[in-house]
C-alpha cells in the first residue's frame, strides 16, 4: 500500500518526566520532525490543555503531532498505538519483536517504532534488543522503521545499515549533546 504522506525522520516522545524541559525539547527538534504526545498520567483536562500548547508550538515549527492513547485531544495529525479512524494523516505503532512488527503492518500502520534498542531511562530494567536482534526484527519490512530506546543522533548513524527511516527519543532532545542539532538527521 503506498504511503499517503511523509513520515518525519526525527521524533520526540513526550511524557511527564520532561516537565518544564518539554518546550525546550520541542525547540531543539529540526524543522519537520514528529512529536508523539503521550502524557498518560496527566489528568484529562490538563492533558488536553498541554496538548493544545504543544500542538501550537509544533505547528509554528513545521512539526507533526501524533496522539498516543484513545482520547481525542484536538487537531492531531495522527495517532500512535490507536485505531486509524477520522482524518488522521499518520498511524504509527510500537513493536518490540518481529511478531508485533508484522501485526502492526497488517493493522495498517504507516510507520513502526521499534524499541528498546539500547538501555533507556524510560523503561528501566527492560531487556534491550541490541543491534543484532534489532536487525532481525526489521529485516525485510516494507514500512518506515523508526529506531527508539536509548537512541540519539550518533547511535542512529550506527543503525543506518539496517535501513532505518529515522529515530525517536526523549532524553536525547531534553538533554542534547553539543553536536545534536548538527547531526539531527543522520540518515
Amino acid at each position: 500500500m503506498p504511503r499517503r504522506h511523509p513520515i518525519p525522520r526525527t521524533w520526540l516522545m513526550t511524557d511527564e518526566r520532561l516537565g518544564g524541559a518539554l518546550f525546550d525539547a520541542i525547540g531543539r527538534l529540526p524543522r519537520g520532525s514528529g512529536i508523539v504526545f503521550r502524557h498518560y498520567a496527566t489528568p484529562p483536562a490538563a492533558r488536553r490543555a498541554l496538548f493544545a500548547r504543544v500542538a501550537a508550538m509544533a505547528r509554528r515549527r513545521g512539526h507533526l503531532v501524533l496522539r498516543a492513547g484513545p482520547d481525542r485531544l484536538g487537531r492531531e495529525d495522527g495517532v500512535h498505538n490507536a485505531r486509524r479512524g477520522g482524518r488522521h494523516r499518520i498511524v504509527t505503532r510500537a513493536a518490540h519483536d518481529r511478531r508485533e512488527a508484522i501485526a502492526a503492518i497488517r493493522a495498517g500502520a504507516d510507520a513502526l517504532f521499534v524499541s528498546p534498542i539500547f538501555a533507556t531511562r524510560s523503561h528501566p530494567g527492560a531487556r534491550a534488543l541490541g543491534r543484532a536482534r534489532f536487525g532481525l526484527v526489521v529485516r525485510g519490512l516494507k514500512i518506515p522503521v523508526v529506531a527508539m530506546g536509548g537512541v540519539d543522533a550518533v547511535r542512529a548513524v550506527t543503525l543506518a545499515r539496517f535501513g532505518i527511516h529515522g529515530w525517536a527519543a526523549i532524553d536525547a532532545w531534553a538533554v542534547p549533546r553539543r553536536d545534536q542539532k548538527r547531526k539531527a538527521v543522520p540518515i
